[in-house]
């Protein structure tokens, strides 16, 4: 389709300044910052720690025949990619309307960079998650070869859920104040904490319109279960991926020239 193509071929000619982009983004976010880069591995071990102690404890959340901490910290790290992506993707327009404004520049840089500086961090996060497979003694199968198909798909999603959210912010700036409020109903929507299966079935229904629910189901059945997802799952993953990445692509293309006007 010619939008992927327009993609293709802004991010082969732009690329020296998305890349200056997402050096910029670690600059301004660990700028003096004692721990720096560091602060992307322990922020997932103690926010998992904390809601551990809390669901585990306070609310007696289990997940039988599998361990707990591993469950939750699958979850948070692909959800946690989707927030803070999604997030900064919002913004990424109208935070550089003065360049915008000054030079031309394709637009689609925007966000495309911010979920690519989120994805690097992403690939950090990575590191704390082994560690607790690793030593609470759940193992790694041959299974995980298949968890780059998953993370693909979330990182389709999350840019075409970000052209989205970064066309509507332009203009309509209360989106900044809504999606805070729907990212955090997006959070207990999402079975990150808890099971699914400890809800009726009516609501489970409800939960699996989720695309988010099928890609951190898709990493729990390798990483938990040790099995190969189902034809279903690759298929679901799949298609939700795309339909977000090519709606968001859309919408964003057909709204660009008219962001000058809302500068």
């Amino acid at each position: 389709m010619k939008v992927i193509n327009d993609i293709k071929y802004i991010y082969v000619k732009y690329n020296f300044l998305i890349q200056q982009l997402i050096s910029r983004d670690f600059k301004v976010k660990y700028k003096r910052s004692v721990l720096g880069v560091l602060w992307s591995l322990l922020y997932p071990l103690l926010m998992m720690g904390v809601l551990a102690i809390v669901f585990s404890n306070v609310f007696k959340f289990s997940t039988p025949g599998v361990n707990y901490l591993v469950y939750l910290m699958t979850g948070l790290t692909l959800y946690n990619y989707f927030s803070e992506a999604t997030n900064l993707a919002m913004s990424s327009v109208v935070a550089n309307f003065s360049l915008i404004n000054k030079v031309y520049i394709p637009k689609y840089v925007f966000p495309l960079s911010k979920c690519l500086f989120v994805g690097i961090n992403f690939l950090f996060t990575l590191i704390p998650l082994y560690l607790v497979i690793i030593f609470t003694g759940t193992g790694i199968n041959i299974w995980h070869l298949l968890l780059p198909f998953v993370f693909v798909c979330l990182f389709l999603f999350t840019i075409g859920v970000g052209f989205i959210l970064s066309t509507i912010a332009v203009f309509m700036r209360d989106m900044f104040y809504i999606y805070g409020i729907l990212i955090s109903i997006l959070t207990y929507m999402t079975p990150i904490m808890y099971d699914i299966n400890m809800i009726s079935t009516k609501f489970q229904i409800i939960l699996k319109l989720n695309p988010l629910y099928h890609y951190i189901t898709f990493a729990r059945t390798i990483i938990l279960y040790g099995k190969c997802p189902s034809i279903f799952q690759f298929l679901i993953c799949l298609i939700t991926s795309l339909v977000a990445f090519l709606i968001g692509v859309t919408v964003f293309k057909k709204s660009q020239d008219k962001f000058i006007y809302y500068i």
